[in-house]
């Protein structure tokens, strides 16, 4: 369900940004900049929570840390100061514009990255079994 989710947003948010950046980039090119970063963000996240492994769940740890870092950096400068952005981002007013989605989903998806964790491997010198202990 969350690897839906999070394709149905990396889908929304690069249309939205193909359509702002295609044909009126000139009105707001930071706003739209940001929509296409925040696309590629879930892009990215949508891959590595839909894979297995270490290093993508790695990865998928990072795209939501940076998608959370994201959401409030933008929301709150939007909020604080709406003339910087004249047109919405995916991430203005924490998600505003997507009920406020783009701002639970990366908490949701670090708390499921949380409970699924991979166990780290062990150590190449660690000991296997208990007759290789000290």
């Amino acid at each position: 369900m969350l690897v839906a989710v999070y394709a149905i947003f990396a889908l929304a948010a690069t249309s939205r940004a193909g359509v702002q950046i295609g044909t009126k980039f000139h009105e707001a090119p930071l706003a739209y900049t940001l929509s296409a970063f925040a696309a590629l963000v879930y892009v990215l996240a949508t891959i590595a929570l839909a894979r297995g492994g270490l290093r993508w769940w790695r990865v998928a740890l990072v795209s939501c840390s940076v998608e959370l870092l994201g959401v409030l950096t933008i929301g709150t400068l939007s909020v604080i100061d709406s003339s910087a952005f004249p047109h919405a981002t995916v991430w203005s007013v924490y998600g505003e514009g997507y009920l406020f989605i783009p701002l639970v989903l990366p908490l949701v998806g670090l708390y499921w990255l949380r409970r699924t964790s991979p166990a780290t491997p062990p150590h190449p010198d660690a000991p296997t079994t208990p007759s290789d202990c000290p």
